[in-house]
């Protein structure tokens, strides 16, 4: 294996994060008159209690070992406590796959069913994303939720990019720095089992160049998945609103997972929602912004 700044990054960060209480470790060495001079786990404490050599885990890190096996990879793992998707992620940099996805052309395209989805979910935002959160296609409400993606261009649709690069988001996100984490975290881990994927590349790139919130919060090396969990925007025409959100695969098509935002019934959420629907079915209204809906419980 060659020399990998991003696994030895990745690493470094996930020794900094654990103390060394956390794992039964005392917090200051045994030898008098040492002093820990780096926060977290150090790369002897990682290699005791994954128990391999000091000298091995330090080639891992560092990218030099050569054919490491299942086993190590787990016991490392579990040493830094490492979740489902870190995991994978760390797999990855270390034996990455030759040539991965590049026989998936059609990864970017929906089948026709699946905009019939999206077009019957009439009460319901919803949208379908694909690897490294480029977004393939939003329902009329996701659009009013959000963005319209029919003003963005093709080869720009992506959320990550709206999150970070666009004003806007900063403003519709009520907590917008939990989003950004997010995306961030999905964009890892889409280029760990993407590594050869350009478009990916590219995207960090542009990214890194363009915003120094999504510089801080890649330095991080946060990765995980958002499958569900709780949002709340600040929409400009109905407010506040209080979502939950599901993300479902979609079957034989790989790095397509379908997105719905849902309100608890009978809140104020609720009631936004049914008034958002309302307003932007007048597509005029929507695209010139605006205008407000009629109250249906008027």
């Amino acid at each position: 294996m060659m020399s990998n700044p991003e696994l030895r990054s990745f690493l470094r960060t996930l020794r900094a994060r654990i103390r060394p209480s956390e794992v039964g470790l005392p917090e200051r060495p045994s030898v008098a008159g040492v002093i820990r001079r780096v926060p977290g786990l150090r790369r002897e404490e990682v290699a005791q209690l994954a128990m391999v050599s000091v000298d091995y885990y330090a080639r891992l890190e560092q990218g030099r070992a050569r054919h490491v096996s299942e086993p190590v990879l787990a016991a490392v793992a579990d040493a830094l406590r490492m979740n489902d998707t870190e995991r994978q992620y760390f797999n990855a940099l270390v034996t990455p796959r030759r040539k991965q996805n590049e026989a998936a052309p059609n990864c970017h395209r929906l089948r026709p069913s699946v905009h019939r989805v999206l077009s019957a979910f009439s009460d319901t935002p919803a949208f379908v994303l694909g690897k490294g959160t480029s977004v393939l296609a939003m329902n009329q409400l996701a659009r009013a939720l959000m963005f319209d993606i029919d003003a963005v261009p093709v080869d720009e649709r992506n959320l990550a990019r709206w999150v970070f690069l666009n004003p806007e988001a900063k403003e519709r996100y009520v907590d917008w720095e939990s989003t950004a984490c997010e995306m961030a975290a999905v964009l890892r881990a889409d280029c760990g089992a993407n590594s050869t994927d350009k478009t990916l590349g590219t995207l960090v790139a542009e990214l890194m160049m363009e915003s120094a919130d999504f510089r801080r919060i890649w330095s991080a090396h946060r990765v995980y998945e958002c499958t569900h969990g709780t949002k709340e925007f600040r929409h400009p025409v109905v407010g506040p609103l209080h979502l939950d959100y599901e993300g479902l695969d979609l079957p034989g098509t790989p790095d397509q997972r379908i997105f719905t935002y849902s309100a608890a019934e009978g809140s104020p959420s609720e009631e936004a929602l049914k008034m958002l629907a309302m307003w932007s079915t007048d597509g005029l209204r929507l695209r010139a912004g605006l205008g407000r809906p009629h109250d249906p419980r008027e």
